[in-house]
């Protein structure tokens, strides 16, 4: 790993004129461009970046893909594909053969693997729980594994327990995002947060310390929820990410972002490692893609 390595795990980058899913919860009125975004890099001396496919671009993954190509030495990607995503793209709505729309998916999740892919996300606010026992899901979750691939879930901590275990069971790597999305009426009283630190002792489960402002105003549940993350997780299995252009939240802007993990993470030898030396295995900077 090269010296002074700082990632930023969790932004969006997203036009507006873009194709919209049409099941959304959010459209947006300005432009969150992939220059601005590296110019945050740089102000905050952040080397590398982890772009996450917004829920409002649904599982068109372009622009994201456009992006990863343009800067393939600074960026990786999380995209957003349903079990049978690519099958029926491939093969007009009716696959074949249940072996060719296997192949096809596969293709799909080949491509953006090159492109600099390196998870898929859920995210499952506003939408129900998918069948990921069935074997569409399992199909999809074997492909993420063969190319290494980790789930991000995003989901109310509440859900967690009824999410993570059949992920886990299918032999995924998963990534939790923003605190694991405790309920702000109970904080860390939240029994799926509870579960959550419970979940450490799998060896494949990462938090992401980002977005505090999706769970709770108080400073200091942020703190407290990130030393409970620090004592059952370690440095090793948690990550920062400054959530920009932080959608919903025009008051929150990136600098304070990246000094809330000081405020977090007091020790600077813990920061290095959930800045620099975990992101960069996970999420496979090490990679030679330019």
């Amino acid at each position: 790993m090269p010296p002074n390595v700082a990632i930023d795990t969790h932004a969006h980058v997203f036009e507006r004129g873009l194709a919209m899913a049409a099941a959304r919860r959010y459209t947006p009125d300005y432009d969150a461009t992939l220059a601005a975004y590296l110019g945050h890099l740089d102000a905050h001396g952040l080397t590398h970046g982890v772009l996450v496919q917004p829920s409002f671009l649904g599982t068109d993954n372009s622009y994201l893909v456009a992006a990863l190509r343009a800067r393939p030495d600074r960026l990786r990607g999380v995209a957003v594909l349903g079990p049978d995503e690519g099958m029926r793209e491939a093969s007009g709505g009716f696959p074949d053969d249940a072996q060719g729309a296997d192949e096809r998916a596969d293709g799909r999740v080949a491509a953006l693997a090159a492109a600099g892919v390196v998870g898929a996300r859920l995210n499952l606010f506003g939408r129900e729980l998918p069948d990921l026992s069935s074997p569409a899901w399992q199909r999809r979750l074997g492909q993420f594994n063969l190319y290494g691939w980790h789930v991000e879930v995003h989901a109310a901590a509440a859900r967690l327990q009824a999410v993570l275990p059949p992920l886990l069971d299918a032999g995924c790597r998963v990534v939790v995002d923003h605190f694991g999305r405790p309920d702000p009426a109970l904080g860390l009283s939240d029994p799926g947060f509870a579960f959550l630190l419970r979940q450490a002792t799998t060896g494949r489960v990462w938090v992401k310390l980002a977005a505090p402002y999706r769970n709770w105003a108080e400073e200091s549940l942020s703190c407290a929820a990130a030393r409970a993350l620090l004592e059952a997780y370690s440095a090793d299995f948690l990550l920062w990410g400054s959530d920009w252009p932080h959608t919903e939240h025009p008051h929150v802007s990136y600098a304070p972002a990246r000094r809330w993990l000081d405020a977090w993470i007091p020790d600077p030898a813990q920061r290095r490692i959930i800045l620099a030396d975990t992101p960069w295995r996970l999420f496979d900077f090490s990679g030679n893609r330019a």
